[in-house]
C-alpha cells in the first residue's frame, strides 16, 4: 500500500511538472481576434496576456466607439484564449491523474 501511495505521489509530481511546462508553452501560443470589420485587431497568448492591439485610424475619431470595439474584441480574444488554455491544461491534468477508484466520474471518463 505504501508503494502505491509513493507511486501516486510521484505521478502527481510529474503531472504538476507537465502542467507547468504546458503553461510556459501556452505563453508562446498566440491567438488573434478582430472586430467584424477588421478595424481593431488584438493578439493575445493562450495564457490570456494581451501582446498587441492594432487600431485603424478611423476609430481614433470616436472615443466611445473605440472603447466599445476594445471591450468586444478583447472579450472575444480572452474567451478564445481561455478555451485553448483550459483544453490544454485539462488534457495534461487528466492524463496524469492516478487511477483512483471512483475518480473516473469526476473527469468524465
Amino acid at each position: 500500500m505504501f508503494g502505491d501511495m509513493m507511486g501516486m505521489m510521484g505521478k502527481l509530481k510529474e503531472t504538476q511538472e507537465k502542467v507547468e511546462a504546458t503553461k510556459k508553452r501556452l505563453d508562446t501560443v498566440y491567438l488573434q481576434e478582430s472586430s467584424s470589420d477588421n478595424l481593431l485587431q488584438v493578439t493575445i497568448t493562450a495564457n490570456r496576456q494581451v501582446k498587441e492591439v492594432k487600431i485603424d485610424d478611423s476609430l481614433l475619431e470616436d472615443k466611445e466607439q473605440l472603447e466599445d470595439y476594445l471591450v468586444l474584441t478583447l472579450n472575444k480574444a480572452i474567451e478564445k484564449a481561455t478555451q485553448v488554455n483550459e483544453t490544454e491544461l485539462g488534457a495534461v491534468a487528466k492524463e496524469g491523474m492516478p487511477n483512483i477508484p471512483g475518480m473516473d466520474s469526476l473527469f468524465g471518463k
